[in-house]
């Protein structure tokens, strides 16, 4: 692993692209790792609660795997699709996108990201909704849309970044929770743990 920076350095408990892209939009410099946790949803779990604790979850596996000190700041970060009573994570395989994109078309869902910023003396958590409303999908919009290969990592099967921009209506709220990390939210988080953003890449 390459050496971190000594003061302030934020370690994004993710290698997700899209939040990698999102923090380097807004200029921050920080060390992506993968965070070794387990996402499965509990009994009963409601859809806010275990993107909450996923995103936490994440913040403190990173810490504990690296022995993170005073001076670092773990950013985990979750993101699910809630359509309904129905809580969509990232297919499975082409029968599972399929059936995503069915219960989605013509309908409006919420995208639920939660952020947790963890710290060895304190700590910063938001939830994000963003409702986006589909169009309605035929069936061949909807094979084709798989072929491209973009919905296989995503939460919910579809990418508003990419080329399933061209699946959506309308969206009300933040688009960058739906790309996977609200950078609305984060912002007043990163200036509270003195973590500086619009920098210049070294």
């Amino acid at each position: 692993m390459s050496e971190l920076p000594a003061l302030h350095s934020l370690i994004l408990a993710s290698t997700s692209p899209r939040r990698a892209q999102l923090l380097r939009q807004i200029g921050v410099s920080f060390t992506p790792i993968t965070a070794p946790v387990e996402e499965i949803r509990w009994v009963n779990e409601q859809a806010q609660q275990y993107v909450q604790r996923l995103a936490r979850e994440k913040a403190v596996a990173a810490c504990e795997l690296i022995g993170g000190s005073a001076e670092q700041w773990f950013l985990g970060a979750d993101t699910l699709i809630s359509c309904g009573q129905e809580v969509l994570e990232k297919p499975r395989d082409q029968d599972d996108f399929t059936a995503m994109m069915q219960r989605l078309s013509g309908r409006a869902h919420l995208v639920l990201t939660a952020i947790h910023l963890y710290g060895k003396n304190r700590s910063f958590t938001e939830l994000v909704q963003t409702q986006v409303q589909f169009r309605s999908l035929s069936a061949r919009l909807i094979d084709a849309y798989w072929q491209t290969g973009e919905p296989i990592d995503k939460a919910g099967g579809y990418a508003i970044q990419g080329m399933g921009a061209l699946l959506i209506k309308s969206i009300n709220g933040s688009y960058s929770n739906v790309v996977g990390l609200p950078l609305e939210a984060l912002a007043p988080i990163l200036l509270k743990a003195n973590i500086p953003y619009w920098q210049s890449e070294k």
